[in-house]
């Protein structure tokens, strides 16, 4: 039932949306959220359309615009329906054209929607986050591929033509170092989000996406790099060369996400505070905090993932904390006290590229060192995933281990089931750690025997 909107209604504190209507004004309401203040709007049925639409009318302010405002407001709305015209349409051709004579870029918008990206909000978990919390990467893309060619323009004024020739010139190598599927993917989702956030009725920076109905991009191939057992021999050792020019702890590292299962982002920052007793037995788990996790949309409760560590994954942890001072597991050898950074990993693989000479290698990658076949950090996971399927492992189990979904119950089903599936994980765990000192210990080849020896020697 509705009754008058008051100040307390606005300026109460919420858990989740909130709506009242005023019995003054009928079709005026305010809405309050966790993250937002309260903002009146007005529901109306557009007489054009025949549809039942809403147009915020602006945010509450004791003394901009109150109560007593906001139906004033409404009521003038509310006689421009009444004559047929569509005032949801007509304030967001009003504000695209202001937007077209006040000659907003590409650029500008850029810098807009990376503030909104980077704003905090109170996340599921209860902590204070990033909207986007992968927004430095959405920014990188939007500065890198869009920002140089389409910067300049008139947001208003950019078509599909421009964001399809764009796509074609990445593809074609025309725009970039190489022609590369995955830029132009990346582009395409980059200036989706951003266009899509400019279309919207509170901005309106451009009236529709010129990201619609563009004709879809080949699909990559996915990933399929698994070491063998003699590359894992040769990567284990080779690792622990004195004279390799990598940092030792980003390479205990790297010998930590082949034994743990864990994505880099979850893994590098680990906290000396993360490390816990799973059980009664003295087992050690690492506790990675619900905001570290990749899959979070996919959890139903905000809550730690314990990820139980193997007698192999402890030595590399005791290898790796050199002091009691030491915070971080594996801190940053340029940066005390902090992690190491989140592309550590993968640079050390593949090595750093020279300044001045295009394809040089200013420090040559551990896969070159070690002549191996380039491969990533999650390639690692991956490794150890193939390892724990050889062990016929059920992939309930895999899943489990890897932080993933039962691919064999509906997602509807973790929201019911909450036991805790550490010791399932734990079996997992175990398993691929005792593989892999089957692998390190094995007899070597001749073939590893001729690259392993110079390199043990060295």
């Amino acid at each position: 039932m509705s009754q008058n909107i008051t100040v307390r209604m606005c300026e109460s504190k919420v858990t989740r949306q909130t709506k009242h209507f005023d019995k003054e004004c009928p079709g005026l309401y305010v809405q309050i959220t966790r993250t937002c203040p309260a903002t009146f709007y007005l529901r109306y049925t557009c007489a054009i359309l025949k549809q039942r639409r809403y147009y915020r009318i602006g945010l509450y302010h004791p003394e901009l615009l109150s109560i007593e405002n906001a139906r004033i407001e409404a009521m003038k709305l509310k006689v421009r329906v009444s004559r047929g015209e569509d005032i949801f349409q007509s304030r967001r051709q009003a504000t695209a054209q202001q937007a077209k004579q006040s000659g907003i870029s590409v650029d500008q918008m850029i810098t807009e929607y990376i503030t909104w990206m980077q704003t905090p909000v109170r996340k599921p978990d209860g902590e204070m986050r990033p909207r986007l919390e992968s927004w430095q990467t959405v920014a990188s893309q939007l500065r890198r591929l869009i920002a140089p060619r389409l910067g300049k323009l008139i947001a208003s004024e950019v078509t599909k033509y421009d964001i399809a020739t764009l796509s074609d010139d990445i593809l074609s190598g025309r725009t970039g170092s190489k022609p590369s599927l995955s830029n132009a993917r990346h582009m395409r989702k980059g200036a989706s989000g951003l266009f899509k956030w400019a279309a919207q009725p509170s901005r309106a920076y451009v009236e529709t996406s010129p990201c619609n109905d563009l004709e879809p991009l080949d699909r990559e191939h996915p990933r399929t790099r698994v070491l063998s057992d003699d590359e894992i021999r040769i990567f284990w050792y080779g690792l622990d060369r004195d004279d390799m020019p990598w940092d030792r702890r980003t390479r205990l590292a790297l010998k930590f996400a082949l034994v743990s299962m864990l994505r880099s982002g979850e893994l590098l920052p680990i906290h000396r505070n993360e490390l816990a007793i799973e059980n009664s037995a003295g087992n050690i788990c690492v506790n990675v905090p619900f905001k570290r996790l990749k899959n979070r949309k996919h959890r139903p409760n905000p809550q730690p993932m314990k990820q139980p560590l193997s007698d192999l994954a402890m030595a590399i942890i005791r290898e790796a904390v050199t002091s009691k001072e030491q915070q971080f597991v594996f801190e940053s050898p340029v940066y005390p006290g902090q992690p190491l950074h989140r592309h550590a990993m993968s640079v050390a693989l593949r090595g750093t590229a020279h300044e001045k000479c295009k394809g040089k290698t200013k420090t040559p990658g551990i896969c070159d060192l070690l002549g191996l076949r380039k491969f990533t950090p999650h390639d690692l996971r991956r490794t150890a995933a193939t390892l724990a399927g050889r062990l016929r492992i059920p992939r309930s189990q895999i899943a489990i281990a890897l932080g993933h979904a039962d691919p064999s119950a509906p997602v509807v089903t973790g929201v019911y089931d909450q036991a805790d599936r550490t010791p399932e994980a734990r079996e997992v765990l175990e398993k691929v750690a005792a593989e892999i000192r089957r692998i390190i210990d094995s007899p070597m080849e001749a073939k590893v025997a001729d690259v392993l020896m110079p390199l043990l020697a060295a």
